[in-house]
């Protein structure tokens, strides 16, 4: 929970005293890739002059394994775009829209939407399983070997606006976080009743980067949220956090505050 009265900056310090202006849940939200191949993302652009770059999905051969190292080579057109995002915390190339996260009431109703667009894929992170999936990277010199050092040291071209080119994605076993602290990593709750909801992570909502399996593109979490005194809302005035307490995680579904 995380008091601000700074409610313009996505990133503002949380107070501890004095008056609020807005009460943000933050919390980290992480990715896993647990498929038969990497996900494997290139985005281009013609020149610095267009603000944005078209993502294509490329996929590793079934055949020889042989992966496409190039926009130009990638099999698949998105409709999904990066941009170079400024912002000091950022200064790289982001993904649009892969993730999304929104409070839910328990009978599916949105009721806060995130306000975050933007993501640097890379392989941040070992996932639980993967010592039993058959198509863990591994440091070898195979096609995937090599393309799993790239993604762990992505960066997506940080402090380059000018590059044409960039790459993303997430290896076989490997997932990709962000923390509470990173802009945007909350909903605004100020407005919300005492109640039970459900906290919904979605990735690749759209469908616009193909799958084998979409089933598990969405994990929850239910949530007790209690205004101080017992009331039913926010007070006029906010000098203190809502008690908000974790009911339960359902990982691979979207509905949790029901079950």
């Amino acid at each position: 929970m995380c008091l601000v009265s700074e409610v313009e900056n996505p990133n503002a310090a949380c107070v501890s005293r004095g008056r609020a202006r807005a009460v943000r849940l933050r919390f980290t939200t992480a990715e896993d890739n647990v498929g038969a191949g990497p996900l494997l993302l290139y985005g281009w652009r013609p020149g610095v002059d267009v603000p944005t770059m078209r993502v294509r999905q490329a996929f590793q051969s079934g055949v020889d394994g042989r992966i496409p190292d190039s926009f130009a080579a990638a099999q698949q057109a998105t409709a999904t775009s990066a941009y170079y995002e400024p912002a000091q915390a950022h200064q790289h190339w982001h993904l649009m829209g892969f993730e999304h996260f929104e409070l839910r009431t328990p009978g599916g109703g949105a009721l806060v939407a995130d306000r975050k667009n933007g993501f640097c894929l890379g392989d941040r992170y070992a996932t639980a399983d993967a010592g039993v999936l058959p198509a863990v990277v591994r440091d070898d010199d195979t096609p995937q070997g090599r393309l799993g050092r790239v993604l762990a040291a992505n960066t997506c071209n940080m402090h380059d606006p000018a590059a044409l080119t960039v790459t993303q994605g997430i290896s076989v076993g490997r997932g990709d976080d962000y923390r509470y602290t990173v802009d945007f990593q909350w909903l605004d709750i100020t407005a919300v009743p005492s109640g039970t909801y459900d906290v919904v992570n979605t990735v690749n909502g759209d469908r616009t980067l193909r799958e084998s399996d979409y089933g598990n593109n969405s994990s929850s979490i239910a949530i007790s949220v209690r205004w101080p005194g017992g009331a039913r809302s926010a007070p006029e005035v906010i000098t203190r956090a809502p008690q908000v307490r974790l009911l339960r995680s359902c990982p691979g579904r979207d509905r949790c505050a029901g079950t």
